[in-house]
């Protein structure tokens, strides 16, 4: 038996370069069957999935495959501003990013209005204590809504790296004691909703949606230099005939705020973009397209999600949702599974999956689950509110049949991730938050416009 060397992303020359960790190589047999091979490939792909998470939260969904499911152990039901609370630090202005965590380190984004920096922070997960804040500053105008400063997008990182992005003011990568390794600017984004795409690390490979806006580009950047590798153009064009939340609307506003993910379908690595109108799927190797469908509106919030199946992908403001197998080739527009042209509530948080439903939260506060074969609302149910502001924008995290999502109150509603409606917990910081939960080794970290908390037993 012939062994092909080590590969992950691009290639074999970094392995020996040490530049891809062992954990995430996939190893091709030549000279095994096809068959054999894609299931050793599915094996070690599932494999490095799950080590990759073991006590680590790496992104602003916890994993390359963005989503959301927490894999090491029960969090806590129940907290409030001193129950269940291991630490709490003020931070510096407020924000909409998500904590990440590696290792003994957590990291955020912010945005400091004061002195017009965007930087990456980064705490001790044992206590809260500040380790370091670097980053860059930025003083040229840019345009985003008051609901969302600067910085929304969360940080990502590999336990090597840290890539943070910074909108206009560029891209930047850091190691975890906060050296800057390398800064590019992409250039400016005009959208009057700003900026909220995240970053996202596949291999040695940093993927990143530098949009909306009228450049928007998909990149594939080298982790380690910031060096352009391969790059793809998103076309953002409105529609006349739209018929979501901006039907009607000359020039209804359009964009995608959306993070890619990564999934692996057919024994290929597809890169999996929402856009404006249309769902994207790449190579992230090279970027070139692998396959694209229609039927979103063009005006996109929330990041696909992939239960191993189906990818789901729902548009924003009472727009349209898909759902269609990945792995496929051209335009497969005709291959949905389904389509919903219009829904009856405005999305923004990504949902997560569990035994065929889909759970998040939606703008106006319901709780809602839809069936993944048919894309049919389940339940909408009404989450309650200790502030009288019920409004979500976070999208929620699974832990096991338990949904957790946060609403600008500060609330954390926990309800039961099953197709009928089971409220278990409503658990208030009383902070303002629009911030999605990130999870590591039992501990739950909540960022809110004014503190970083980590709520544990």
């Amino acid at each position: 038996m012939r062994l092909a060397m080590c590969r992950w992303g691009r290639l074999s020359q970094l392995s020996s370069q040490k530049r891809l960790p062992k954990r995430v190589a996939v190893v091709y047999i030549s000279s095994m069957s096809r068959l054999f091979r894609f299931t050793l490939l599915v094996a070690l792909c599932a494999g490095w999935s799950v080590a990759s998470q073991a006590g680590n939260w790496s992104s602003w969904r916890g994993d390359l495959a963005g989503t959301g499911i927490v894999r090491d152990g029960e969090l806590p039901l129940t907290w409030d501003t001193k129950k269940n609370v291991r630490w709490r630090v003020p931070l510096p202005d407020r924000g909409n990013s998500t904590p990440i965590v590696w290792g003994d380190k957590v990291f955020i984004t912010q945005a400091t209005e004061s002195d017009k920096q965007r930087s990456v922070i980064c705490f001790d997960k044992k206590n809260g204590a500040l380790l370091w804040q670097k980053g860059v500053k930025y003083t040229k105008p840019e345009q985003t809504h008051k609901t969302n400063p600067y910085c929304s997008g969360s940080p990502v990182t590999d336990g090597r790296v840290v890539v943070a992005n910074y909108a206009s003011a560029g891209v930047a990568a850091y190691d975890l004691d906060g050296e800057e390794l390398w800064h590019r600017d992409l250039g400016p984004q005009e959208h009057v909703w700003g900026n909220g795409t995240s970053p996202v690390l596949f291999g040695d490979i940093c993927i990143l949606y530098h949009g909306p806006g009228p450049n928007s580009t998909l990149y594939g950047l080298d982790k380690l230099s910031g060096r352009t590798l391969w790059k793809r153009q998103i076309e953002e064009k409105d529609d006349a005939k739209r018929v979501d939340g901006f039907r009607g609307r000359n020039g209804g506003i359009n964009g995608a705020f959306t993070t890619p993910i990564v999934v692996e379908a057919n024994g290929r690595h597809e890169v999996i973009l929402s856009g404006a109108n249309i769902l994207w799927a790449f190579n992230p190797e090279d970027g070139g397209e692998l396959w694209k469908c229609s039927g979103l509106n063009p005006l996109v919030y929330t990041s696909p999600v992939y239960d191993g199946n189906v990818v789901l992908s729902m548009g924003g403001y009472f727009g349209a949702s898909i759902a269609v197998e990945p792995g496929g080739k051209g335009d497969v527009t005709a291959k949905r599974v389904w389509h919903d042209p219009r829904s009856k509530k405005n999305r923004l948080g990504t949902a997560v999956i569990r035994n065929g439903y889909a759970f998040f939260a939606n703008m106006s506060g319901f709780a809602e689950c839809v069936d993944m074969k048919t894309g049919k609302v389940v339940f909408e149910e009404r989450l309650p509110s200790t502030a009288n502001n019920a409004a979500s924008w976070a999208s929620p995290i699974l832990v096991g049949d338990r949904v957790y999502v946060t609403n600008q109150s500060g609330d954390t509603n926990v309800f039961r991730a099953g197709p009928k409606f089971e409220l278990l917990a409503t658990n208030s910081v009383g902070e303002y938050s629009n911030s999605t939960l990130a999870a590591s080794d039992g501990a739950i970290f909540l960022r809110t416009h004014k503190s970083l908390w980590c709520i544990a037993e």
